[in-house]
């Protein structure tokens, strides 16, 4: 009997697993772990071989993420996350093959880290509205303008930028989309304090920075395709996290209640809770493992706002447990994190949720999403659709 197309790609699969955990440690060094892991074929099995992948099914990237969880391997999402979540099915959606070759091995293996810049002061939910200003010479562009809320952008070595190329057609028609050098002149990145303390979050400005026409990813005014790919991806990598069963906010909220205790009300609130965390987890990953590569359905956006909602839930709920000390909050002293790291207390959880209903699209935008593409509700009126960016009135 000729075995089943899946059970040989489980095969191909479990033998590179243990080849990989047989030649390398993966509580060595990380760079090295995650260049062999990505060598390996590993890093996303769906991906070309070559590029990351083995040119498999997409569902089974499961199976890797298990035995590295098991082995305590190093999690590139926690160096790279805007990298590894989006800027990947970024290049394989839309790069070019050299593209793909000069990046993805060095944005895996978190050599270089890499962020993300749509968002200006006067273009937050609607994208489509930016200012920032591209202007060709020659085989450069010069970029000019600003950009905010750009996550860890101050260690980022590459930046997913969307801009105005053309301010003469409709908004959505004139953005080219390009990857900048954050090191180079004319970029400057400064930090935005949160409510935390900490500033993972900032402001780039762009003075007649530079940048090569090789790094346009797909066409010129194409930039809005391009980056609706981008925010998909960026959905489905926020909701789209999926921690092992009890953990993350769920098991903060959980060591609160056997630390404190509390009354039948409070033990009924946290197990709807977990419910309602567990449901969020298992959709979740569903999702997760269901999605292709390129542009991703709705689903990203359900996960995120579910996740976005119940996150704050859960924290507002461990913070009343903790009565009077859920009001004191260690040291406000600001700090720019390198990477993501799991919140251990829930005060800080608390604060830090609050922005999970803003990034990666309001709470509110996902569920007007979710209203016109899921349920066929009628879209919100767009009077400037049409019109020239140029000639839109703006503030």
């Amino acid at each position: 009997m000729t075995a089943q197309p899946e059970t040989v790609e489980h095969a191909v699969i479990e033998e590179a697993l243990d080849r990989l955990f047989a030649e390398h440690d993966p509580r060595g060094d990380v760079v090295r772990f995650l260049s062999a892991r990505f060598d390996a074929g590993l890093a996303w099995v769906w991906f070309p071989k070559g590029l990351g992948g083995l040119g498999l099914s997409r569902g089974l990237q499961g199976m890797v993420e298990t035995r590295m969880q098991e082995a305590d391997a190093p999690n590139p999402a926690l160096y790279n996350a805007l990298g590894v979540g989006m800027g990947a099915h970024v290049l394989l959606a839309h790069g070019t093959e050299e593209q793909q070759q000069r990046w993805l091995r060095p944005m895996f293996n978190t050599e270089e880290i890499w962020c993300q810049m749509f968002s200006e002061p006067g273009a937050g939910s609607d994208v489509a509205a930016l200012a920032c200003k591209a202007v060709r010479d020659g085989d450069e562009w010069v970029i000019n303008g600003q950009k905010v809320w750009t996550t860890l952008a101050h260690v980022s070595k590459w930046g997913m930028l969307v801009v105005r190329s053309d301010p003469d057609v409709p908004k959505h028609q004139g953005m080219s989309y390009f990857v900048i050098d954050m090191e180079s002149e004319g970029v400057e990145v400064r930090p935005l304090r949160q409510i935390t303390g900490e500033a993972e979050f900032n402001e780039v400005y762009f003075t007649d920075a530079r940048v090569s026409h090789s790094n346009l990813i797909g066409d010129v005014g194409d930039g809005w395709r391009v980056a609706l790919t981008t925010l998909m991806n960026e959905r489905v990598s926020i909701g789209g996290n999926v921690p092992p069963r009890g953990e993350g906010p769920i098991g903060s909220a959980v060591d609160v209640w056997k630390e404190r205790g509390g009354n039948e009300a409070d033990r009924d609130r946290l197990m709807t809770l977990w419910i309602d965390a567990e449901t969020a987890r298992l959709t979740n990953a569903r999702a997760r493992d269901n999605r292709r590569s390129g542009t991703p359905g709705p689903e990203g956006s359900t996960a995120k706002l579910a996740y976005a909602e119940i996150n704050k839930k859960i924290y507002e709920f461990a913070v009343e447990l903790m009565g009077a000390e859920g009001m004191l909050y260690g040291s406000y002293e600001m700090t720019r994190p390198d990477m993501f790291r799991d919140i251990d207390d829930p005060r800080k959880g608390f604060l830090r949720s609050r922005g999970n209903s803003i990034e990666g699209g309001t709470s509110e935008i996902m569920k007007s999403i979710l209203g016109e593409r899921v349920l066929g509700l009628p879209g919100e009126p767009r009077t400037d659709k049409d019109l020239p960016w140029s000639e839109v009135p703006r503030s």
